[in-house]
């Protein structure tokens, strides 16, 4: 199996030994988990959860698309909430990213995220589809 490591300064730098993203095979691009660090200051966003679920998914995108893939090539992601109560707000925005056959997801309430944000999103998606 073939793999190829994402780097891209257009999204937060790795915060520790891992990779922004990892292409398996030249098929699919598996992302970190993305807190709403905004990568020019690497510092959180400050707002509620709807502005951190914007940085999040503008960082994912910014992975994506140095990946050769792109949000419309994403299948599956995964949403790491603080609070399960703000869902319906995160899947406001969210549903602005992916407004036509949205990916399969999954959204689980964690006790603790990185850095005490409330929300964390990584994707698995289809290199070439943008």
């Amino acid at each position: 199996m073939e793999r190829q490591c994402i780097a891209t300064p257009t999204a937060p730098a790795a915060i520790g030994p891992y990779s922004q993203g990892v292409i398996a095979d030249r098929k699919l691009l598996f992302t970190a988990g993305q807190i709403p660090l905004d990568p020019a200051t690497g510092q959180i966003v400050s707002g509620d959860i709807r502005v951190q679920t914007r940085q999040v998914l503008e960082n994912l995108k910014a992975i994506l698309e140095a990946g050769g893939s792109g949000l419309a090539g994403v299948i599956k992601t995964t949403v790491f909430l603080k609070d399960m109560g703000e869902f319906a707000a995160m899947n406001d925005v969210y549903a602005g990213y992916f407004p036509e056959a949205p990916p399969a997801r999954s959204t689980v309430q964690v006790a603790r995220l990185p850095r005490d944000v409330s929300v964390e999103i990584e994707a698995i998606a289809l290199v070439g589809a943008r």
